[in-house]
């Protein structure tokens, strides 16, 4: 039996040392384990990625939008001018496909959103949970199997405690049996006791044995069978993830792929824009809008002064010329009034004070506004006489325009209304007929109105259509003018100038008065009355330079005066800062016309630009 129970523990012995082995062996799964979280922490950093991408396609597009309404024309009457040129609508055209190049990038943005993170939002919550799941079953079937290799050890170290106690109790029975002193009764007890002895041990090696069994078949199964599978999920859900990648990446690159055709359309149309530009179109618009359809002035006419101060005072020289033609018109002596100074008095008519004149003058300010709004970006008078004749045509050609749209509009409104009260008079049931009188009433007095404003403004139109020139009248006027070039200049100096209207005045100059005025006095007789009232009751101010005319002016308001464009004249008064300065074209007219139309020399420069023009 001793024999028997050595071997044992020999076998004992070698089968801890084969057991450890395997369980000593450790597989990958730690190590499994961190790659697959890397795999996730990687794809949510792709994650991360594209929602940026999405924000900067975001933010683009909105900054682009921004810039295209900045650039937006604002809608205001500049916005109709602008209308009018080829290059203007072009930029407009390319700010609205630059507004749909940015909706592009919109659709990029939501595309990324909607395709690509949010089914990654929701992939890596599945997957966290699938993972979760596989790892779970891993470190179970772990755990039991760790278990289950603690239950053998520990039934191992029993089978051997019993062993051993078996060999120590046999040991003691066969000494306890060669030992003459020992009593019968010691020995059977001894002998008894290495029995039970031998009995534990048998039953913990059947134990042992049969667990043993048992944990090689957990053993096999949970390195064949369970981990390989747990392995095999993982590599299928590490494959999925992988692939995952790969689709959003290639859905990264189609949606940009979407868009472009439509980017490309857009492209096209602002090269489409740019191809529509017509420089000679514009430049023909510029030339329509700004027509002014005043007669280019004539040739300027030598003024002989040489003669004027060869001249002897005679008979022929100031009044004969006084005589042979008409005087100025009453328009320029009424000009005058405001400004004329008064040193005597006279007994023909009786004149107020300069002070109280300047005080009429400015009280009659509002007969000006028309210069004065302009000049300040005002709307200008209704009729407007401040623009020049063919612009005036064409903006009181727009008035009646509109003006009969809108009686058409309140006709179309009547008709309406009155098709309502004759269905009022046959089902009266359905309405009082009288109900719809008031409104009847209103739309006759709007029609009425408006009818009343497109006479007044035809009057007008036809006014200017009457005083702009035709192309004969401009070949006429232009021979007038070369045939008065080639004529000798009249010994008083006197110049036929053609103003805006057509009509002609007559031009003095102002040294050529002072003569003939001198000659006057010299000769009283020789002059008539209403000379000699005109020159006495007025002192004539001194000249403190002289201005040349941009642009022609009118003068139809009292306290102005009438001036061609090119015109010199004498500068009397400076501006004093209300954008009117007073000059004078002759001892008989003088009058205001506004600083921006006329080019001003004062000083020691004046006498060098009246000499240089």
């Amino acid at each position: 039996m001793a024999s028997m129970t050595n071997l044992d523990l020999d076998i004992l012995r070698g089968m801890k040392r084969d057991k450890m082995l395997p369980l000593q062996k450790r597989d990958q799964f730690d190590n499994l384990e961190k790659h697959t979280q890397w795999g996730i922490e990687f794809l949510e950093r792709y994650t991360k990625f594209v929602k940026e991408r999405s924000e900067i396609e975001t933010n683009y597009a909105k900054q682009i939008r921004n810039l295209s309404k900045k650039y937006q024309p604002k809608k205001n009457s500049r916005e109709e001018e602008e209308s009018k040129y080829t290059f203007c609508r072009a930029f407009l055209t390319t700010l609205n496909e630059l507004n749909d190049y940015a909706g592009q990038h919109e659709v990029i943005a939501e595309n990324l959103t909607s395709q690509i993170i949010a089914e990654l939002s929701r992939y890596l919550q599945d997957l966290k949970t699938e993972r979760k799941s596989y790892f779970h079953d891993g470190r179970k079937a772990q755990q039991h199997i760790e278990s289950s290799w603690k239950q053998l050890e520990s039934c191992k170290r029993r089978f051997e405690r019993d062993c051993k106690e078996a060999d120590r109790a046999q040991q003691y029975f066969e000494k306890m049996d060669s030992d003459i002193n020992v009593t019968k009764a010691d020995v059977e007890k001894a002998r008894q006791q290495a029995q039970v002895k031998h009995q534990m041990a048998s039953d913990s090696k059947s134990d042992y044995s049969s667990y043993l069994q048992k944990f090689n078949q957990e053993q096999n199964e949970h390195y064949y069978t369970i981990i390989p599978n747990v392995f095999q999920k993982l590599q299928d859900m590490e494959e999925k993830r992988i692939e995952r990648i790969g689709v959003c990446m290639k859905t990264f690159a189609d949606v940009d792929r979407q868009v472009l055709p439509i980017v490309g359309k857009c492209l096209d149309g602002m090269t489409s824009a740019a191809g529509s530009i017509e420089p000679k179109t514009d430049s023909k618009q510029v030339v329509e809008s700004y027509k002014s359809g005043f007669e280019p002035p004539g040739d300027v006419e030598f003024e002989d002064y040489g003669q004027a101060m060869t001249r002897t005072a005679s008979d022929t020289s100031l009044t004969n010329s006084r005589d042979g033609k008409e005087r100025p018109t009453g328009k320029s002596k009424g000009k005058l009034w405001p400004f004329i100074k008064n040193k005597n008095k006279s007994p023909k008519q009786h004149k107020e004070p300069l002070s109280h004149r300047l005080n009429d003058f400015m009280a009659s300010k509002p007969k000006m506004h028309c210069l004065r709004s302009l000049r300040r970006g005002g709307s200008g008078p209704e009729d407007f006489s401040h623009l020049p004749p063919e612009q005036r045509r064409k903006k009181l050609q727009a008035k009646l325009d509109d003006l009969n749209k809108d009686i058409q509009k309140e006709m179309d409104q009547r008709d309406a209304l009155t098709k309502m009260k004759d269905v009022y008079v046959k089902n009266p049931q359905m309405g009082d007929p009288a109900s719809v009188d008031p409104r009847l009433a209103e739309i006759a007095q709007n029609i009425e109105k408006l009818q009343f404003d497109v006479q007044k403004f035809e009057g007008w139109l036809a006014e200017v259509e009457e005083k702009m020139p035709s192309k004969s009248d401009s070949h006429r006027r232009s021979g007038l003018y070369e045939s008065q070039n080639s004529t000798a200049v009249n010994n008083n100096c006197a110049q036929d100038r053609e103003s805006p209207d057509g009509s002609y005045t007559e031009e003095q100059n102002p040294e050529t008065l002072v003569k003939a005025k001198a000659n006057a006095n010299a000769n009283p007789a020789s002059t008539t009355p209403e000379f000699d009232d005109e020159f006495d009751d007025e002192e004539t101010l001194p000249t403190i330079g002289t201005c040349k005319a941009l642009y022609p002016f009118d003068g139809h308001n009292e306290g102005t005066i009438l001036v061609a464009e090119g015109e010199l004249l004498y500068v009397i008064e400076e501006d004093k800062g209300d954008g009117w300065t007073r000059v004078r074209r002759n001892e008989d007219e003088e009058g205001y016309v506004p600083t921006s139309y006329v080019e001003v020399f004062l000083g020691t420069n004046a006498k060098g630009a009246m000499t240089y023009i």
